[in-house]
């Protein structure tokens, strides 16, 4: 038996201003933090095998303050795949001791937020008040209608699925305990797919910011627990 554990990221200082962030890179905020902090003490005695985040600083950051509480002392190695040959044999690690006590982090862009297009960087409430609040509820609550040069959570979907089948599911199946730090958007595309969810039921699913959600896998079933 393995488990996946999904979290979003803790609280960014976009989401603080309430902002649409999307793939902006921005960091947490001080609440953030502290929530990276209490899902860290909740997950302290899970043995992870693998970690996955997005590209984007608040999921990686959200990954490494978590694993900071964790009582296994493995220490976890981001790895650099955007490096050229000579550069990535830099981060060789030599010593096999630190080379068995290490977690691999990898990075994957499919797991980046939705892409919000041209609302990026724009307060909610001021978007509101300029496109009207039924506009802006199509574009931030339907499933297949994108704002303006953006992503739908279809689009999210379309990306984060197939590279959760591809990357997790085998390891799962081979006993790996598996932690993804992501955001609100791709995680829900993922729990979509785990669950078996509806276009409707996938847009009332809510991921608080730092809160762990926790499955088991026994061979081709995960469920949560």
């Amino acid at each position: 038996m393995a488990k996946l554990v999904l979290i979003r990221h803790g609280q960014s200082l976009w989401n603080l201003h309430n902002l649409f962030t999307g793939w902006v890179d921005v960091p947490l905020s001080q609440q953030g933090i502290q929530e990276a902090i209490q899902a860290g003490k909740k997950l302290k005695n899970e043995p992870f095998d693998q970690i996955y985040t997005s590209t984007l600083i608040r999921a990686i950051t959200t990954a490494m303050i978590v694993m900071s509480e964790n009582a296994s002392g493995k220490v976890p190695i981001i790895e650099h795949d955007d490096l050229d040959a000579q550069h990535n044999d830099f981060m060789k690690i030599y010593s096999d001791a630190a080379r068995i006590n290490s977690i691999p982090v990898k990075k994957a862009w499919q797991l980046n937020e939705r892409y919000y297009g041209e609302l990026q960087g724009m307060n909610k409430d001021e978007t509101i008040a300029k496109f009207g609040e039924a506009q802006v509820k199509i574009w931030r609550r339907s499933f297949d209608v994108p704002p303006p040069r953006g992503e739908a959570l279809k689009n999210t979907a379309e990306r984060a699925i197939p590279w959760f089948q591809k990357h997790i599911e085998p390891a799962l199946q081979i006993g790996k305990n598996i932690l993804i730090a992501a955001h609100g958007n791709s995680l829900r595309s993922i729990i979509m797919h785990i669950e078996q969810l509806t276009e409707t039921q996938v847009l009332e699913l809510e991921l608080q910011t730092g809160v762990p959600v926790i499955f088991e896998s026994t061979g081709s079933k995960i469920q949560r627990i």
